[in-house]
């Protein structure tokens, strides 16, 4: 059950997203995280203050040592910084982890507003990215990026999910926090067809790393041997729970609770409502 998970993202030093929410999340799935390390940020609830770039070379280093000691179950993709990272880390993959699943979130800014993709980045990410992603994991904005075009509805959700499936991947989760309302709706599409994943919206501005969260602990799912919908499924639940009981740290959008798992003995199960 463990489930071996290679994580290529950035590092937050604050703590709430990158690299570190995706450990914590990993962890507190009873899942093994290893990393391979793309990006350094200078960084707190507030903002992004710095960014600093991993040379690709290493980038692949990181990748093909990992790979061909402890292996992996899945890989998750988060922050990739700039084109040549992009090339890199999927040239990589390819070579040292073939046929492995991989969870890809686009990830395009922070939560703050700062961007974590050159623009000139995104074009590659799009060829290169998504059609070797078992997952695709867009937010709204992110979405728009891809398809170019405006979200504003649900009905633009579908059709956004069906744009991007066309590019390649085997599942888009197109979340759908940005959309106004008081309940949150993310669809997963596949080939199969689409199941939708609903939940309260909770009043609180301690939200910073949810999609890299979710992003992990579906990768942790699919490492782990479960159906995608069912690992779509815990995660949700997961994330809703760990915004519940955010800590309350910072000034600004704070980090979530990625450890509420340790804490309450209460199973996951039961706490997201899919439909379809």
């Amino acid at each position: 059950m463990k489930g071996r998970v290679l994580v290529v993202a950035g590092s937050d030093s604050g703590g709430g997203a990158g690299i570190q929410a995706d450990i914590k999340t990993i962890t507190a799935l009873g899942g093994y995280a290893a990393t391979a390390i793309t990006a350094l940020t200078a960084q707190d609830t507030v903002r992004v203050h710095e960014v600093v770039g991993v040379d690709p070379v290493f980038i692949r280093k990181q990748i093909a040592v990992v790979a061909a000691d402890i292996g992996a179950d899945c890989v998750k993709t988060g922050m990739l910084h700039s084109a040549a990272v992009v090339q890199a880390v999927f040239e990589e993959l390819d070579a040292s982890l073939p046929g492995v699943p991989v969870v890809v979130d686009p990830v395009l800014a922070a939560k703050g507003g700062a961007a974590l993709l050159e623009s000139e980045a995104l074009a590659v990410l799009r060829d290169v990215a998504l059609p070797r992603a078992a997952v695709l994991t867009p937010n709204v904005p992110e979405a728009e990026a891809l398809t170019g075009f405006a979200i504003g509805n649900f009905s633009d959700v579908e059709r956004a999910a069906e744009a991007l499936l066309a590019l390649g991947p085997a599942a888009v989760l197109l979340k759908g926090g940005h959309l106004p309302g008081r309940t949150v709706r993310d669809l997963l599409a596949t080939a199969r067809g689409k199941r939708t994943y609903e939940a309260s919206r909770i009043d609180t501005r301690h939200t910073h790393g949810t999609g890299c969260t979710l992003a992990s602990a579906i990768a942790t799912g699919i490492a782990q041997g479960m159906a995608l919908e069912d690992a779509v499924a815990r995660a949700h639940a997961y994330v809703q729970a760990a915004i519940r009981s955010a800590p309350g740290y910072g000034k600004g959008q704070g980090p979530l609770d990625h450890a509420h798992t340790f804490a309450s003995p209460s199973p996951l199960e039961g706490e997201g409502r899919g439909g379809g």
